[in-house]
């Protein structure tokens, strides 16, 4: 199973030409169906698709765009101009079936895959590269996450839904 997109990866999908420079070299991290990814494909084709989940690679040979199986950063060594990170971003709900939790479970508050992505992601962060990463105001404080692993950001979309908001940011190494 992958995750089907919903509107956080619609959400991101609109702000993806504003981000990519012509030749950039860009990471979709989680890449589940790859919309992201061949959304950026269009811009630049050195982009990089990446999910824990082997079935995504066959998401990504539809557009030609390069697959790693990989937790996080665990099998990928390069550099990037641009990461995009659509995650699971819930608290964990009691009862939830195993596989629906791999799409929507962030950890015990929802916050700790999140945090784990942002002390792996420096190493692969070209100078002045910058992040577009999707969490909800029931992911927790991810401000003072960004703040404790000295990054910068700025938030650029919201959209109201059914329980939550929906958050979009921009964030850059300091």
């Amino acid at each position: 199973m992958i995750y089907e997109p919903e509107e956080d990866s619609l959400m991101i999908k609109r702000h993806i030409k504003d981000y990519i420079k012509k030749d950039a070299n860009v990471l979709d991290l989680g890449t589940g169906s790859a919309i992201l990814a061949a959304e950026a494909n269009k811009f630049t084709k050195n982009v990089l698709a990446v999910d824990i989940n082997p079935e995504a690679e066959s998401y990504t040979k539809k557009h030609k765009i390069k697959f790693i199986q990989s937790n996080l950063f665990e099998n990928v060594t390069e550099k990037f101009d641009l990461i995009l990170f659509n995650p699971p971003y819930l608290p964990e709900l009691e009862g939830e079936p195993e596989e629906v939790k791999t799409f929507t479970t962030g950890g015990k508050q929802g916050h700790e895959l999140l945090e784990e992505f942002l002390k792996q992601a420096k190493p692969h962060l070209n100078k002045s590269a910058k992040m577009l990463i999707i969490c909800s105001t029931l992911t927790g404080n991810v401000e003072l996450l960004f703040k404790k692993h000295n990054y910068k950001f700025k938030l650029i979309d919201k959209e109201d839904s059914f329980f939550e908001k929906i958050l979009l940011y921009e964030v850059q190494n300091t």
